[in-house]
């Protein structure tokens, strides 16, 4: 399953609802909401500075990925970015495949 790193920061809204529930609040509710798009919550931990949180998680598709990023931005409480992160195999087998490419004429 593709590996994805959610990069966040939570709004207003989104900092007192982790004042009420705490962080294993969240990372609870986190769990559910990307077990329930087929994925599996790898880690999450919390961060002072830019950002507030970091999630690392499988998911089976980039569609499932996008549902779940989607849903939690519509929220209004987080702001946040995915990434996908690729194994050192995985970009391996990426430098082995031959691509056709020409640059732009300076």
């Amino acid at each position: 399953m593709p590996k994805f790193m959610v990069i966040g920061s939570y709004t207003n809204e989104g900092l007192k609802g982790l004042a009420k529930e705490g962080g294993t609040g969240r990372r609870e509710a986190s769990r559910k909401a990307i077990e329930s798009a087929g994925g599996k919550l790898d880690a999450m931990y919390f961060a002072f500075g830019e950002d507030d949180f970091f999630v690392v998680a499988d998911f089976p598709d980039a569609a499932a990925a996008a549902a779940v990023a989607v849903t939690a931005q519509e929220s209004d409480a987080v702001s946040s970015k995915m990434v996908l992160l690729m194994t050192p195999e995985e970009v391996d087998a990426a430098m082995k495949k031959h691509i056709e490419f020409r640059a732009p004429a300076a």
